[in-house]
């Protein structure tokens, strides 16, 4: 039974912390953890075994940190993350029950524009992890301690494109959690509301929160999560808030009182719980014994139209939402004029004064005959931070210009959704032959097949929903 079925019949539980246990077995300060899957391959298992011996169900791997940007040696990376999920694999098979989790998390770099890393390295570094994964055997995808909604959103497409499990042709399930801080924010400045509309968009399977507070802090932002969530919800919190004790880090909250604050968690209606930073097999024991036998409280359909950005979400119900049009040229001369003078800083102004005016969304148009359009597009695309649908024929020669737009704009770092083939024929064998060789030899996905007449997309409302980007000004 996978770990999504089971999910619905009984409760599941996730293993805790790791770091603190391979401090205690000897892993000294600074050394890379992710290493002991090879130098320590019984410890890591041990952790494992002690664990699932607790009750917890699901063994998350001991690759928090492992990607290229720390194991660049040559075949460093796919040695570690193998070995990981073969520790954990053990353990479960010795047991007889669990799952395992590859674990991937923050990759320790800002992306662009706050940082330096682009946003398609940033899914490519995930997608090596997860390919090697998956091979491996790895249960699900566990997408944790992520600060950044922008970077989470490279590690569940990455999750989703590589996370193929061999065997059967369907993706692994993918959870996915965020750390907050007491306010309910993250690092880049995202909420609760525009991080659930993206990961619901992105279609995980379970989402939620984890690391950075103790159980009790994490109530009032799971009651917010719960409010809007039609997604399972997972929370892993710290064995409390840590503090330094002659030169260690110490947490606060025992296995016992973690129980019980966990037991509440529970009756609010989380579906799986488990620990991070802190907790040990004593914390997940007192808690599956507390907790093991309360009912699953699966969530019911909001039924939420909700776009999403860094910092916001703007829900379509009743209330009227306003649209910024005033980023268009059009009977606008000041706005021409910086067209013709490549003045973005006087663009972004515009942005910013509509939405200092209460518009929930802003419309972007930068057409001008007399500019190369092409040109202002890509940068005004750049600096708002926005991703792009490659719109094309389905017909004769669209495969090398198709390719030949994606290689380009990947160069130019221009992220692409998706495709849209137009002037397609149902049944006609050279179109269908384009489409698939468009995806094999870019990677990307077609979202839509429009033929002469249609007057709408065949797009799925979780489809549409991912096509939307979040914008910062």
């Amino acid at each position: 039974m996978n770990v999504l079925d089971a999910m619905k019949e009984h409760r599941l539980f996730c293993d805790g912390g790791m770091g603190s246990l391979l401090q205690a077995a000897g892993l000294a300060a600074g050394e890379l953890p992710e290493r002991w899957n090879l130098s320590h391959p019984e410890v890591i298992t041990n952790v494992h075994r002690k664990y699932l011996a607790a009750g917890a169900d699901i063994m998350t791997t001991n690759t928090f940190g492992a990607n290229r940007l720390k194991f660049d040696k040559d075949g460093e990376l796919k040695a570690i993350v193998e070995a990981a999920v073969a520790n954990a694999r053990k353990a479960a098979d010795e047991a007889g029950r669990g799952y395992v989790a590859l674990d991937l998390g923050p990759t320790g770099k800002l992306l662009k524009p706050l940082g330096d890393l682009p946003f398609e390295a940033a899914v490519s570094l995930y997608k090596e992890v997860v390919s090697i994964g998956v091979a491996a055997g790895a249960d699900l995808v566990l997408i944790e301690t992520m600060s950044d909604s922008y970077e989470l959103k490279a590690a569940v497409l990455a999750a989703k494109e590589a996370g193929i499990d061999p065997k059967t042709g369907e993706r692994l399930p993918i959870f996915a959690t965020v750390i907050y801080d007491e306010k309910g924010k993250l690092l880049t400045g995202g909420n609760v509301e525009s991080t659930v509309a993206l990961l619901e968009g992105l279609g995980v399977d379970v989402l939620g929160i984890n690391c950075g507070l103790g159980p009790e802090q994490m109530k009032d932002i799971l009651a917010d999560i719960l409010k809007v969530s039609s997604t399972p919800v997972l929370v892993n919190p710290n064995a409390g808030l840590p503090r330094s004790e002659n030169g260690k880090t110490v947490y606060d909250v025992d296995p016992e009182d973690f129980a019980a604050v966990m037991e509440e968690i529970v009756k609010m209606g989380a579906v799986v719980t488990g620990g991070c930073c802190g907790t040990t097999p004593d914390h997940i024991r007192a808690m599956v014994e507390l907790t093991k036998d309360i009912p699953v409280q699966l969530p019911q359909k909001k039924h939420r139209t909700v776009i999403s950005s860094y910092s916001q979400a703007v829900v379509f119900d009743k209330k009227t939402i306003i649209i910024g049009e005033r980023i268009n040229p059009t009977g606008k001369s000041k706005f021409k004029q910086a067209l013709r003078d490549h003045d973005l800083e006087y663009i972004l102004r515009e942005g910013v004064t509509q939405q200092d005016n209460g518009a929930d969304v802003l419309d972007v148009n930068v057409g001008l005959p007399e500019i190369d359009e092409p040109s202002m597009m890509e940068d005004v695309v750049k600096e708002l931070h926005l991703s792009s649908i490659l719109s094309a024929d389905a017909g004769l020669g669209t495969i090398n210009s198709v390719v030949l737009t994606v290689e380009y704009m990947k160069a130019h770092d221009l992220p692409l959704k998706g495709i849209i083939f137009n002037h397609c024929h149902p049944g006609n064998v050279m179109e269908e032959d384009n489409i698939f060789m468009c995806e094999h030899m870019t990677g990307l996905p077609t979202l839509a097949r429009v033929c002469d007449g249609d007057t709408s997309l065949s797009i799925d409302a979780a489809t549409l929903s991912e096509l939307y980007d979040e914008v910062t000004l």
